[in-house]
C-alpha cells in the first residue's frame, strides 16, 4: 500500500512537472509570437504614416480638386488624404515660423496641396516610382514630393528586424520542440514498466499508446491555458507600461494567435508522446533497467 501511494505521487510529480515545463515552453513561444504581432503592426503604422505631397497648380478649382481627391481615395493604395488649401497651408507655416511672411513678401507663394498617406504594401520606393507617375499623368498636379530616403531606410530597417525575429522564432521552435519531448520522454519513461506489463498480457500497441497520447494531450491542453494566462497578464502589464501598444491591438488577431497556442501545445505533446511510447514498445527487456 505504502509503495503504491509512493508510486501515485511520483506519477502526479510527474504529470505536474510535465504541465509546468510545456506551459514555460509555450509560454516563452507565446512571447515571441506576441513581439512578432505588436512588430508586424509597429511596421505597418510607421508605413502608413509615410507622408507624400501632391501640389497642385494654382489655377485649379476647388471642384476639380474634389474630383481628384475622391479618384485618389478609390484606387486602393492611398490609406488616408488630407486637402490643404493655399490659406491653410500659409496658416501652419506661419505658425511654424513664428511670423507672417504673407504680410512680409506681399503674396503668399504656397500652393494647394493633397497629402497621402499610403497602405502599408504600397509605402516603398518602387510602387511609390509607379504611384508618381500616374499621378503626374493628371493635368493639376504640379509635383510630388516625398522623402526617398526616409522610406528606404524605414523599409530597411524593417526587413533586417523581420530577418532577425524570424531567425529567432526558428531556433526557439526547434528548442522549444526538443525540451517538449524531453519532458515527455522522462514521463513516459517512468512508465516504461507498465507499459513493458501490458505487452505481456497481450495488450495491443494502439491499445497501450491511446491512453499515454490522451493524457499527454489534456496536459496540452492544460499548459496552453495557462500559458495564455500568463501572456494576457504579461500583456496587460506592458499596456499599463506602454499605453499606446492598445493601439497596435486586434483582439481577432489575437484570438486566433492564444487558439494556436493550445493547438500547438496538444499537438506537440501528442506527438512526443506517440515516438516516446513507440520507443519503449520496442525496447528490449534487459534496456528497461538500463535507460
Amino acid at each position: 500500500m505504502a509503495e503504491q501511494k509512493m508510486g501515485n505521487r511520483r506519477l502526479r510529480a510527474s504529470y505536474i512537472t510535465s504541465i509546468i515545463s510545456i506551459t514555460l515552453v509555450l509560454f516563452m513561444l507565446g512571447l515571441l509570437g506576441m513581439i512578432i504581432l505588436h512588430g508586424r503592426k509597429l511596421s505597418d503604422y510607421v508605413r502608413e504614416n509615410i507622408s507624400i505631397t501632391i501640389l497642385l497648380k494654382e489655377d485649379v478649382s476647388d471642384d476639380m480638386i474634389l474630383n481628384f481627391r475622391q479618384r485618389l481615395e478609390h484606387s486602393g493604395y492611398v490609406r488616408t488624404s488630407r486637402y490643404i488649401t493655399r490659406e491653410e497651408a500659409a496658416k501652419e507655416l506661419m505658425k511654424d515660423l513664428g511670423e507672417d511672411f504673407v504680410q512680409f513678401i506681399g503674396y503668399n507663394p504656397l500652393p494647394p496641396t493633397l497629402d497621402l498617406q499610403l497602405k502599408s504594401e504600397y509605402a516603398n520606393t518602387d510602387s511609390i516610382k509607379k504611384i508618381e507617375k500616374k499621378i503626374m499623368t493628371n493635368r493639376i498636379v504640379k509635383e510630388v514630393v516625398y522623402q526617398k530616403s526616409l522610406i528606404d531606410e524605414v523599409n530597411s530597417n524593417i526587413r533586417k528586424l523581420t530577418w532577425i525575429i524570424s531567425g529567432f522564432s526558428v531556433i526557439l521552435l526547434l528548442i522549444a520542440v526538443i525540451l517538449i519531448n524531453n519532458t515527455i520522454r522522462l514521463s513516459v519513461y517512468a512508465r516504461r514498466f507498465i507499459i513493458r506489463s501490458m505487452q505481456l498480457v497481450g495488450a495491443t500497441e494502439a491499445f497501450i499508446r491511446w491512453p499515454f497520447i490522451l493524457r499527454s494531450m489534456i496536459h496540452g491542453l492544460y499548459a496552453g491555458v495557462l500559458s495564455i494566462v500568463l501572456l494576457v497578464l504579461t500583456l496587460l502589464l506592458a499596456q499599463d507600461r506602454i499605453p499606446e501598444l492598445k493601439n497596435l491591438q486586434d483582439n481577432t488577431q489575437f484570438g486566433l494567435f492564444f487558439a494556436a497556442i493550445i493547438v500547438i501545445g496538444i499537438l506537440l505533446s501528442a506527438v512526443s508522446t506517440f515516438f516516446a511510447v513507440r520507443r519503449f514498445l520496442h525496447m528490449k527487456s534487459d534496456s528497461l533497467y538500463l535507460n
